[in-house]
This record gives C-alpha cells, structure tokens and sequence, in this order.
C-alpha cells in the first residue's frame, strides 16, 4: 500500500508528470529540465528526489552532471502507470510543446561546463 501511495503522490504534480514525461524521451539534466518547464533549479530538483523516492526516476552521474532518467528496475506497477501516463498525455499539447523544445535544450549540458 505504501508504494502505491508513493507513486500516487508522485505522479500527482503536473511538473512531475511532464519530467516523468520528458524522461521518457531522454535522460535529461537538471539544467536541461530547468529550461523545458520554465521553473526554477531547486523546484527541479525537489521534483526530482520525491519521483526518485517513488522509484520512477534514476540518476547517473556524468563527470559534474547528474543526468536524470526513468528508471528502468522500477516495480512492475510503476512501469504499466508510466506506460499508462504516456498513452494518456502522448497528444497533450503542453507535451507536445516540451517535445518541440527537447532540441533547444540538448546544448544546455555543453554550454554550462
């Protein structure tokens, strides 16, 4: 029951379910999702720790950046309620939107060394 409510409560934010979203394009950075959702790091980051305490999100560390991404052990529950968000939001225009700007993002890591 607890990790039903973790991920509940996880995936309760509409920034949670755009990085959970955006995650499942690429891995990602803080400063990368920072640009995408327009808010500011520490939100992200804040964002970031209660979808990794759910167990939805990983992390690897790459030199100075930690790159963020689904993670890809999680339970098999959080994995059907990912897929299931995916197929629900995959036409959401405020989706769509961020996917657009996935680009403008990806020099973001480069820049910031």
């Amino acid at each position: 029951m607890k990790e039903f409510v973790r991920l509940m409560k996880a995936l309760s934010d509409q920034n949670r379910v755009k990085i959970v979203t955006m995650l499942g394009e690429r891995e990602l950075c803080v400063c990368e999702l920072t640009a995408l959702l327009g808010v500011a790091q520490p939100t992200v980051s804040k964002h970031l720790r209660i979808l990794e305490e759910s167990g939805l999100v990983s992390f690897r560390k790459e030199g100075n950046w930690i790159i963020y991404r689904l993670n890809a052990e999680c339970q098999d529950q959080a994995r059907i309620m990912l897929g299931l968000v995916g197929q629900w939001l995959d036409n959401a225009p405020e989706i769509q939107g961020l996917r657009q700007r996935l680009p403008e993002v990806q020099h973001l890591r480069k820049i910031m060394i």
